[in-house]
């Protein structure tokens, strides 16, 4: 006999992280593990990031960069010599202080992101304007241990993710990368998790530790929180003059090299299927879905043969997709619709002993729900522009989300409404720490997100001053 169906019991609308958690583990994507904070990726979730992954990575090696890969532990001098870095990641630090029954004579540092590691060698290679440009990815695992409340793939103490780092002559050319790699995150956030965020510059209070500026694309939940995607980090002189990363430009004069970071995480994941998730299950986007496509066939003995048969003529002429004919005997074609819809799967086909008699089948898009009749001739056209459709659907969906969810304001009480109303204000601000920590306190902690392109109206939201951009403000996941 078939299992029951996994059901998500409790509603998107009325408490989104009850049903995001029994969503995760319904759905067989994560799994709680015995380490504190750490989470199991099972395989259609893993498929999902090296979908990701591949895809990124493609775009990387086109413009340049190659991939190696460092240490997992780096020792305490090595994360003692960037001051402010060092601070910003002090309290998420996993040390490793013995091995078997032996004491270290230097703690080593469980990575929370690669600077400290990777630098030190990128001093010995880079002599000379020659050695450079030095465009450095790799893909790995890092761990970072200051929170409470996980939460699968928003929110981990291990996730995955790139670290890019690469090194410039001079600091235009290193400025020249930022619009190609955040043109690279912005497609594949749009063209494999259909999800739409806006690029801009963190405020000085909220960029990354080390770094001169931090661009980073951020997004809007369902929830009524915004979340931060993929960023990069321009991080000036900074690294190299603590690490000496020096060379000898072209006139033989000393100089510093010029550094970026940046980097994509599983996070996509948890921000994909919080916004397109419904109360059945999952939607998937149709590029990342494990199943792009399952025929289910419906029979009895006497037709059986003939019936799946048909499914194969099908599953052959879709053969550019990833295909699944679920003829699994111990469970009903009813158990098995409600299982596709659980799974996110983006089209599912149905076909018994009539449809083949007539020449059809029967097909649900997953978002729509709505079952069309269509002649198998026409299948595989009909499969291709709604996934096609799909796509534009979930996409205009989350760019709806984001843009219905902005309101702009121009002073305190207009902030503290839209924060109150669980949406992003878009407000004037003059950048200054003092407004910054104002703003997070007076909303209950509510903090800049990223500046927008817009430009400046007026006074400060907080203070006196000329606003000097206008900045997006919201509660953060």
């Amino acid at each position: 006999m078939a299992k029951d169906n996994k059901v998500i019991e409790v509603k998107k609308d009325e408490d989104i992280s009850k049903w995001y958690t029994d969503l995760m583990q319904k759905s067989e994507l994560a799994d709680y593990s015995d380490v504190s904070g750490c989470m199991v990726f099972r395989p259609d979730s893993y498929f999902m990031w090296e979908i990701i992954q591949q895809a990124t990575d493609k775009k990387f090696k086109e413009i340049g960069l190659k991939n190696a890969y460092f240490p997992l532990f780096i020792p305490e001098k090595f994360l003692a010599k960037e001051e402010e870095h060092v601070e910003g990641f002090a309290p998420e630090v996993a040390w490793v202080t013995q091995a078997g029954d032996t004491e270290l004579s230097e703690r080593l540092a469980v990575r929370p992101t690669s600077e400290t590691i990777m630098y030190p060698s990128y001093s010995k290679w880079i002599k000379s304007w020659r050695d450079l440009p030095l465009r450095i990815n790799q893909w790995n695992n890092v761990v970072r241990w200051e929170f409470k409340h996980p939460v699968a793939f928003m929110r981990t103490r291990e996730f995955l993710w790139n670290e890019g780092h690469t090194v410039f002559a001079t600091k235009e050319e290193a400025e020249a990368e930022k619009d190609q790699i955040i043109d690279i995150y912005t497609d594949i956030l749009k063209e494999y998790c259909c999800l739409y965020g806006v690029a801009g510059k963190k405020s000085e209070k909220e960029k990354f530790a080390g770094a001169e500026y931090t661009v980073s694309i951020e997004m809007f939940l369902p929830s009524g929180k915004a979340i931060q995607g993929p960023d990069f980090h321009h991080d000036g002189q900074n690294f190299a003059k603590a690490f000496d990363i020096n060379f000898l430009d072209k006139e033989g004069k000393k100089e510093f090299a010029w550094q970026n970071t940046f980097a994509i995480t599983t996070r996509v994941l948890g921000i994909m299927i919080m916004t397109h998730g419904d109360d059945k299950g999952l939607v998937l986007p149709p590029k990342i879905a494990p199943t792009q496509v399952v025929i289910i066939p419906i029979f009895r003995e006497d037709s059986k043969e003939t019936v799946l048969d048909e499914c194969t003529k099908i599953a052959d002429s879709l053969k550019d997709l990833r295909v699944f004919i679920d003829d699994r005997d111990s469970y009903s074609p009813g158990w098995k619709f409600n299982q596709a819809e659980l799974k996110g799967t983006p089209i599912r086909i149905e076909i018994g002993p009539r449809d083949v008699e007539n020449n059809q089948v029967v097909m649900v898009r997953r978002d729509k729900g709505e079952k069309q009749t269509v002649k198998i001739e026409d299948v595989k056209e009909t499969v291709l522009k709604e996934i096609e459709d799909l796509e534009t659907t979930l996409y205009d969906n989350s760019k709806k989300l984001f843009e219905e969810s902005v309101v702009e304001v121009k002073d305190e009480n207009e902030l503290m409404k839209v924060i109150q109303d669980k949406k992003m204000a878009l407000a004037p601000f003059c950048n200054q720490d003092d407004c910054e920590d104002w703003i997070k306190d007076k909303t209950g902690g509510a903090t800049t997100r990223n500046i927008s392109d817009k430009k400046p109206k007026g006074k400060c939201v907080q203070c006196d001053k000329d606003a000097t951009c206008m900045v997006y403000v919201a509660k953060a996941y």
